[in-house]
């Protein structure tokens, strides 16, 4: 039985791969640039573009099961692929903001809730994992905190539950080894809801100093957040900030998966901090 990783350069990606080679499955990773994947001794690289389907065949040839990153374009032609290459197990790497009850309005909603579709009208069992926001969003404010200028910063006050990738990377293992998660949609976040703001001022005090915030106007932001992002995202992304002032984020029970508890953001700040 050999499983394909989709996205194995990411930190979601490549950490489902290091639990699975180090329980000793066969894997097979993939990339759209294989050549600059690095992965332990002895595993497949392939190209893989989830919007390219001429990649797919070769990509699903003898796999069995697959973690898959969420790609609305050529989906259809991705789930017609796996079924013909006899692939059993898909779990998709979703979000939560598939869980909105507008979602097909919203476009970051609307880009992982079509390929949830698509699997479960498939014949492939799948597992959906639905993250809230990584902790490692916070790399967005690197290069302001190392430049030691204001981390600029949209709705500071938006509470989220940021969830470790470690703690998504455990879950999606434990869904690709484990038949009992066979079905089951899984949302994931961090233990307790925090602030942008908060977050901020957690790493301020493990590098000792303060950090000062700038809080960008929603103009300033999309100006800004454009720059790096398709402009649908960004509204999304706004509208969500803006909604999360209001209230603390919900949290999620997911150490019936895991059976420990959830990593902090503190614990992600300090495996982080250099």
């Amino acid at each position: 039985m050999t499983t394909l990783i989709t996205g194995a350069r990411g930190n979601v990606g490549g950490g489902v791969l290091r639990r699975l080679h180090a329980a000793g499955h066969a894997l097979r990773a993939s990339s759209r640039e294989p050549g600059r994947l690095d992965v332990p001794e002895g595993i497949e690289t392939v190209l893989l573009d989830l919007a390219e389907p001429d990649t797919f065949e070769s990509a699903l040839r003898g796999i069995t099961q697959v973690f898959l990153y969420a790609e609305p374009e050529g989906v259809d032609e991705f789930v017609g692929a796996a079924e013909a290459a006899g692939v059993k197990h898909i779990v998709l790497l979703s979000s939560s903001a598939a869980l909105s009850p507008t979602a097909l309005e919203d476009p970051l909603g609307r880009h992982h809730i079509l390929v949830e579709r698509a699997l479960l009208a498939s014949s492939i069992s799948t597992t959906l994992l639905r993250p809230d926001a990584f902790a490692g969003n916070a790399f967005g404010w690197l290069d302001a905190i190392r430049s030691g200028g204001p981390v600029e910063q949209a709705y500071p006050d938006a509470n989220v539950a940021p969830v470790h990738e470690d703690d998504i990377a455990d879950v999606a293992a434990a869904a690709l080894t484990e038949d009992w998660l066979v079905g089951h949609a899984i949302t994931l976040t961090g233990p307790r809801s925090i602030s942008l703001r908060e977050q901020i001022t957690i790493v301020a005090g493990r590098l000792g100093r303060d950090i000062a915030i700038h809080e960008l106007t929603r103009a300033e932001a999309e100006e800004k957040m454009a720059r790096y992002m398709p402009a649908e995202f960004v509204a999304s992304l706004l509208d969500f900030w803006a909604g999360a002032v209001a209230g603390p984020a919900p949290i999620s029970d997911a150490e019936w998966v895991t059976c420990k508890p959830a990593r902090t953001f503190e614990q992600w700040v300090e495996e982080h901090i250099h």
